[in-house]
């Protein structure tokens, strides 16, 4: 099979992962409305011992088959979001590899490529994540984010699998952008998780915007404080991933033009990132702050690495301009 014919077959694969992703969010979002659906049913199947003796048998028997009934509905989306998501991840990871094979190099040297990794990441920790804890609100919020970042680079930053530039033909390629990209994955997950909390903290205080019945799926969200610090976890690993970023790009950059650092632009954003996510850590563990002012430095935090990843790399010219557009 020729190099055109693997990076056809790659393309064919990702849009494949895209389709099951989407069937995956759509189950997902089945199974949250399930739950949600239970959490009334399982409050009356509670009350029901402290109001039997003005029940009848046949009352008793219809609450607790009706409360089975949503469960054995909610396995089957649970079950349905779990193996569509699995599937995608399969076809996702083979789609990387063939591109790479395309063009014989590691598959991250450009926009789409890295939006292609990148959302890959994210699948892979969610998938890490659901395996401890049973959260279908955050697979439903990483897969819609996949799906959306794997439409735009197919529609928006698809370019021919093909050679690099010089100053990117090396090992350093596969150190400094990969664990970029690792990284970028990481904080895309802690990025759902503080949008989550959020939600759920503005529902638990009563917010007139979320007080409809279209947003009593928060009541099924774990607490707040439970969300911020899985967001927590993950931007500490995903922070120690960007510092090493920011090292392997400084000696790479040494190796290949001769400087450690030329305030190139995507060298700026890469420590403006750096700072923003050192500030939030620091401010929440030393300072106490946490709650909605740390979800929102999470949420500007990433911000930063979604401009750092399509403003910089489309509108500011420099030796980082490897776009490919």
């Amino acid at each position: 099979m020729t190099t055109a014919q693997l990076g056809d077959l790659s393309t064919g694969l990702v849009w494949a992962a895209v389709t099951v992703y989407t069937v995956a969010l759509v189950a997902y979002t089945l199974d949250l409305a399930r739950l949600v659906e239970r959490t009334p049913a399982a409050a009356r199947s509670r009350a029901v011992p402290a109001a039997s003796a003005g029940m009848d048998g046949s009352t008793l028997v219809a609450e607790r088959t009706g409360s089975a009934g949503d469960g054995r509905r909610r396995s089957r989306a649970r079950g349905i979001a779990r193996s569509t998501t699995t599937l995608g991840l399969m076809l996702h990871v083979v789609a990387v590899v063939l591109r790479g094979l395309a063009a014989e190099r590691a598959p991250w040297a450009n926009m789409y490529e890295f939006t292609l990794v990148g959302s890959l990441v994210a699948v892979v920790v969610l998938t890490v994540v659901l395996r401890r804890r049973d959260l279908p609100f955050l697979g439903m919020l990483v897969t819609g984010l996949t799906v959306l970042a794997l439409a735009a680079a197919l529609l928006v930053f698809f370019v021919q699998a093909d050679g690099v530039q010089p100053a990117l033909d090396s090992y350093w390629i596969v150190i400094h952008v990969g664990v970029a990209i690792t990284s970028t994955g990481v904080f895309t997950v802690a990025f759902a998780a503080s949008i989550l909390q959020l939600l759920r903290d503005s529902r638990a205080q009563g917010s007139s915007a979320l007080s409809g019945a279209g947003w009593r799926w928060l009541e099924a969200v774990p607490r707040a404080n439970e969300l911020e610090a899985l967001s927590f976890r993950l931007n500490a690993v995903g922070f120690v991933l960007w510092t090493f970023t920011l090292i392997a790009g400084a000696i790479w950059a040494e190796h290949a033009w001769g400087r450690y650092w030329g305030w190139d632009p995507k060298e700026v954003w890469t420590f403006v990132i750096w700072v923003v996510y050192a500030a939030y850590l620091h401010a929440r563990t030393t300072r106490g702050w946490g709650g909605r002012r740390a979800a929102w430095f999470v949420i500007v935090g990433y911000a930063c690495v979604i401009a750092n990843f399509t403003l910089v790399n489309m509108f500011f010219d420099g030796k980082h301009s490897y776009s490919g557009l």
